[in-house]
């Protein structure tokens, strides 16, 4: 028996950056490209600032990898807001509404992030999320979050990444 899988349109869109979802952006999410600055001795990328209207605290920074192929998901914070930015590799990254009072409630995003399109992406707590590796290098993740990693009571709340009742599905979709 498999799932129902929702149709995804564009629901956002600033310059390169584009957010794909079964209804509309979901509550809260975020995304902009991020300013880069080149030179003749390479690139400069600032991810965010202090002065960033986005910034709500400093919690932790910290780097994760994800080989080719591979899905890390679905987990959601009670307090955290995650930011992502993509420093090597493309990913899928998905996200799902689970929030009981919200008004996008069960609503699906999905927003392709890559070394060649910087962009930073928002997600504020409450949301499930996760990503797949689709590019054929290991890709580089940096999640500025507002919170910091609680050892002895982690706030991170996990769903198996294909049997769910998340009206997503990981698959490469060729055509």
């Amino acid at each position: 028996m498999s799932k129902k899988v929702l149709q995804l349109k564009k629901v956002f869109s600033d310059g390169s950056i584009i957010i794909t979802g079964s209804g509309v952006l979901i509550e809260g999410v975020a995304a902009r490209a991020t300013k880069v600055i080149p030179d003749e001795r390479g690139r400069l990328g600032e991810i965010m600032r202090s002065d960033d209207k986005w910034f709500e605290k400093f919690g932790q920074m910290y780097f994760t990898t994800t080989y080719p192929g591979m899905v890390k998901a679905w987990h959601y914070h009670k307090k955290q807001t995650d930011h992502f930015y993509v420093v090597k590799g493309t990913v899928k990254v998905a996200l799902y509404d689970s929030r009981e009072n919200s008004p996008t409630l069960g609503v699906v995003n999905q927003i392709y992030m890559s070394e060649y399109c910087p962009a930073l992406l928002r997600i504020p707590p409450g949301i499930l999320h996760g990503w797949m590796c689709v590019s054929d290098c290991e890709a580089y993740i940096i999640n500025l979050a507002s919170e910091l990693y609680n050892y002895e009571k982690p706030d991170e709340f996990r769903t198996d990444p294909h049997d769910n009742d998340i009206p997503y599905d990981w698959k490469r979709k060729d055509g």
